[in-house]
């Protein structure tokens, strides 16, 4: 059996006998599409080794994805937390800084020198609170993913949206604190995209494809 495969380059395939994605390098169309765990699983009579490893194979898939998913999950609460904490600051420092040029505005230089140093503050802080939002919306897009793939099932009660029972679902129960704040960040979001204002959501939700190619939305 011939397969369409580029020849002589890496590529990421499904395997013929496992179905689970694998790196292969191809040297001719006629080569067997079947990983190195498999090789020996060929022929009617190896079906009962060739069941036992593939679970063992499966499973020992399975275990890195949820290891890699839960890195992920951590690394981006913790990050959602210090972006909370850099905005507050931000935010104090920027109220702050306005109360200041308003009751000194009288006894401030006069003139352009005092127009270029209040604008130049004002500016200065604004841009360091935009760019605290943008890494907001970075973790709040990741979180997103997360919460995309591990949610409660509408049509199982008590389950997750990947097939684990919800109690027993370690990404979903990593995010449960988070999915308040989540929900009130992408209506935010969606407003703002429907105003045709500069929004953190990502290219593939579904409010920013419904809205193209209508308007090419800031983001």
């Amino acid at each position: 059996m011939t397969h369409a495969y580029e020849l002589y380059i890496t590529v990421e395939v499904p395997c013929l006998c496992c179905r689970s994605v694998q790196p292969f390098q191809f040297t001719s169309p006629s080569d067997q599409v079947v990983c190195t765990h498999c090789v020996n699983h060929l022929g009617t009579a190896k079906a009962e080794r060739r069941d036992t490893e593939h679970v063992a194979l499966w499973a020992g898939i399975l275990n890195d994805q949820q290891s890699d998913s839960a890195t992920f999950v951590a690394a981006s609460l913790q990050m959602d937390a210090e972006n909370e904490a850099l905005i507050a600051d931000l935010t104090t420092q920027l109220n702050e800084l306005t109360d200041s040029v308003a009751s000194d505005f009288s006894r401030a230089p006069t003139g352009k020198i005092r127009d270029s140093l209040t604008t130049e503050l004002v500016t200065r802080a604004e841009r360091t609170t935009a760019l605290a939002y943008r890494r907001l919306d970075r973790t709040m897009t990741a979180l997103w993913r997360v919460n995309a793939l591990h949610h409660d099932d509408p049509n199982k009660a008590g389950f997750c949206s990947c097939g684990k029972k919800t109690a027993a679902c370690a990404e979903g129960l990593a995010i449960d604190g988070e999915r308040q704040e989540l929900a009130s960040w992408e209506r935010k979001n969606i407003q703002l995209l429907q105003n045709g204002e500069r929004h953190g959501l990502p290219a593939d939700h579904p409010a920013v494809t419904a809205a193209l190619p209508a308007a090419k939305v800031r983001r």
